[in-house]
């Protein structure tokens, strides 16, 4: 399963769930121009302002740590997962995984989806 392919399969199971998928980014155009970039920025900022929570998948790209410091930030929950345990390797971890409102799943992907599932009908 690709990242996109994981990403797509996590937004049509929360979806299913009643969570609202406030961005889709697997269905941007590839942008060729500076401003489509910033185009594609101001709707992903406005979609982690708009968000309850994060949810982060890696390995991640660049566009997925910012969204991830604005989540930050914002003092929202951030769900990051990894398939195995790299987010608490020393060595290729980042300090700002192992923050309160970081909940790090690891384990398969649907795992992912019934932790935040869960805790996500605690919270509200």
């Amino acid at each position: 399963m690709t990242n996109i392919d994981a990403v797509r399969h996590v937004s049509r199971r929360l979806t299913d769930n009643g969570f609202v998928h406030t961005y889709d980014w697997t269905t941007n155009d590839r942008a060729v121009t500076i401003e489509d970039l910033r185009e594609i920025g101001i709707k992903e900022k406005q979609a982690v302002i708009n968000a309850d929570f994060l949810v982060v998948l890696l390995p991640a790209g660049k566009g997925s740590h910012i969204e991830f410091g604005l989540a930050l930030g914002q003092g929202k929950t951030i769900y990051l997962y990894s398939p195995d345990d790299l987010i608490d390797n020393f060595e290729t971890t980042s300090t700002f995984y192992h923050l309160s409102n970081v909940e790090k799943c690891t384990g398969s992907i649907d795992e992912l989806i019934d932790t935040i599932t869960v805790k996500q009908l605690l919270v509200t």
